[in-house]
């Protein structure tokens, strides 16, 4: 089966651009992500840390 795939993938031009736009996407994802997670405020992680432990705002019981 990965032979048939492999065979089919190796046939088709330009093909070899996609791997490398993935892992382009990837890394730039989990890039921002760090730099988001090190620069956000603490005031702000500790507000959104403890929305799920509010039941004050809890209207649906």
């Amino acid at each position: 089966m990965l032979k048939f795939v492999k065979n089919h993938m190796e046939s088709i031009t330009g093909i070899e651009i996609y791997p490398i736009i993935s892992l382009l996407i990837f890394f730039t994802f989990f890039v921002v992500l760090f730099w988001w997670v090190f620069t956000a405020k603490k005031d702000y992680i500790k507000t959104v840390s403890h929305i799920p432990l509010d039941n004050q705002n809890d209207d649906t019981l």
